[in-house]
């Protein structure tokens, strides 16, 4: 798929913003997290004029801070919720197929001390595989003590001699958002980020659109619709309490932090599950030149924050889960380089704890006709859309043949990203370690990216030129930290990607027309979001302070 074809561009927001007055569309949709995002490819791809809007920036929410994983969810298999583990396991393979760089095969090991508990784990995964549909070799392999020495040395084969290790799949939750919406766009629909609801239009007893606030300039326009979608994750209640004020809650709030440390800390190969002090699951993914950690899952009673705070016990009770699994000693909260925390919409279950409560999904339809979605996993998006778009044929003309579902933006390659990074190494005179980031960020797109510049921001910052181009061009990127946070990740990836953003601003200034204090400003707010993710509201910040103050003063 052409770039020009899917074009969302910085510089073409006024125009869209015409469009989106001016129009009656057959589609509202209100979230450009992965559950929007979803929704407005399946609806344009079925030939349905589609409108979305997102108060913040694409993914700004939920959708930028799970654990970045395509992944069935083993654990639900445990607790009964088979229906969920098929549903998603077998999805899966759907995102690798159309986003292969986005979904990326990986080995994910867990685990057991006990010869017992591996017999298990083997059964349990070998259920998962089956419901799943896992090709015979793509299945798990059973690794003994002599097995973990060789593929995973930092593990603490005293206390755990054997591991199963099987297939699940690492993504870039933010950049599957933007593809989908890209794709969208390239079906037509019209996506604007910025532009936050703040009243419902109604003809009659029906709710025929919304009135939104375009938070750059303040001006405040009507958009109409036959139909509108709530996908707004952890605040799809705000839009229902406009239609409905004293609606009930339907939602339990939790918060999942991840905490990233530098590589060489902590030097494993391979994504583990492996058991925090209370035996939840916690992921160690190791990415590039960092390995994230995560992730807690705690109840939360502050829907109002898109950046929910980082405490002290939350990081340590992460870090206390690695000493007793591998062999790393002396890992403390200021060794982490970045966090993020985000929220979970998850349907209320009273009396349950967060962790038991279920991922699966929930659609219902106002009385004035808003379809509502709430609940639901990273990985079963594409089920959900089409869930949407069977009652959205209800009431409005889809066509139900749609066109094939081709590859995502950067998907149209042959599915191995390492061959595809080693053919952009190869092609550009990039180092390798290079080479290996551009292809999981941009996939079959990687060339054209490249060809808008290829020259390191900072000696010390891995981020590119042409990546902010391109972000500006192709992207809807308008601030900086739409650049370092969700279009290039280098907030979250990297242990120096910070020392690039001065060149970076510059390059966005001049693209966008900022004055030097608008830059100054971009900067300043960057730095301040990075250090306050590692300033704990409970304690000494994780940051080393004089470090940091000589890094960016």
């Amino acid at each position: 798929m052409s770039p020009l074809a899917n074009r969302i561009s910085a510089n073409s927001r006024a125009k869209r913003l015409s469009t989106a007055a001016d129009e009656t569309f057959d589609l509202l949709i209100v979230g450009g997290g992965i559950t929007g995002a979803g929704v407005a490819l399946e609806a344009s791809r079925r030939g349905l004029r589609v409108l979305l809007v997102e108060g913040e920036d694409y993914a700004a929410g939920t959708s930028s801070r799970s654990s970045k994983l395509i992944h069935g969810g083993l654990r639900y298999l445990a607790k009964g919720d088979v229906d969920l583990v098929r549903k998603t396991a077998r999805e899966r393979k759907a995102v690798h197929r159309i986003a292969p760089h986005l979904a990326a095969s990986r080995r994910m090991v867990l685990p057991a001390q006990s010869r017992a508990r591996w017999f298990t784990l083997r059964a349990a995964i070998s259920t998962y595989e089956r419901l799943g549909q896992v090709s015979r070799e793509d299945r798990h392999e059973n690794w003994k003590k002599r097995d973990l020495a060789k593929v995973e040395p930092l593990i603490n084969t005293d206390r755990f001699p054997f591991a199963i290790a099987y297939r699940e799949y690492l993504t870039d939750d933010a950049r599957l958002v933007l593809a989908n919406l890209r794709a969208a766009a390239g079906h037509g629909a019209v996506i604007l980020n910025r532009t936050r609801v703040v009243g419902l239009l109604r003809e009659r007893d029906r709710v025929t659109g919304a009135v939104v606030l375009d938070t750059q300039s303040g001006e405040r326009l009507g958009v109409r619709a036959k139909l509108v979608v709530n996908a707004a994750g952890p605040w799809v209640e705000d839009l229902l309490r406009m239609e409905s004020p004293r609606r009930e809650p339907m939602l339990t709030l939790t918060k999942g932090i991840h905490v990233v440390l530098p590589r060489e800390r902590m030097p494993v190969s391979h994504t583990w599950v492996v058991g925090a002090p209370d035996n939840r699951p916690i992921f160690v993914v190791p990415r590039g030149e960092v390995v994230y950690v995560g992730t807690t899952d705690t109840v939360y009673g502050d829907p109002a924050t898109v950046w929910p705070g980082i405490t002290r016990p939350e990081v340590e009770y992460l870090l206390a889960s690695l000493p007793t699994q591998f062999r790393v000693e002396g890992l403390k909260p200021s060794h982490a380089v970045s966090a993020w925390g985000g929220l979970r919409a998850l349907v209320a279950q009273p009396g349950k704890r967060p962790s038991e409560i279920s991922r699966n999904e929930e659609i219902i339809t106002s009385p004035g006709g808003v379809i509502t979605v709430a609940g639901g996993k990273l990985t079963g998006y594409r089920a959900v859309a089409k869930k949407v778009l069977q009652l959205c044929a209800d009431r409005i003309a889809v066509n139900e043949t749609a066109a094939d579902e081709a590859p995502l933006p950067g998907g149209d390659f042959g599915g191995n990203v390492g061959e595809l990074a080693r053919a952009v190494a190869s092609r550009r005179g990039l180092d390798a370690q290079s080479a290996d980031r551009i292809a999981h960020l941009y996939g079959a797109e990687s060339d054209q990216v490249l060809a808008l510049g290829q020259q390191r921001l900072h000696p010390a910052s891995p981020l590119l030129d042409g990546e902010v181009h391109w972000a500006m061009r192709y992207e809807d990127a308008q601030t900086l930290e739409d650049l370092v946070y969700r279009r290039s990740r280098i907030a979250l990836y990297t242990t120096n990607g910070l020392l690039a953003i001065d060149a970076a601003a510059q390059i966005m200034g001049e693209a966008l027309g900022w004055d030097e204090r608008r830059r100054a400003h971009e900067c300043a707010h960057v730095r301040a979001r990075f250090a306050k993710d590692l300033e704990l509201g409970d304690g000494p910040s994780l940051l080393d302070k004089e470090a940091y103050d000589e890094t960016f003063a």
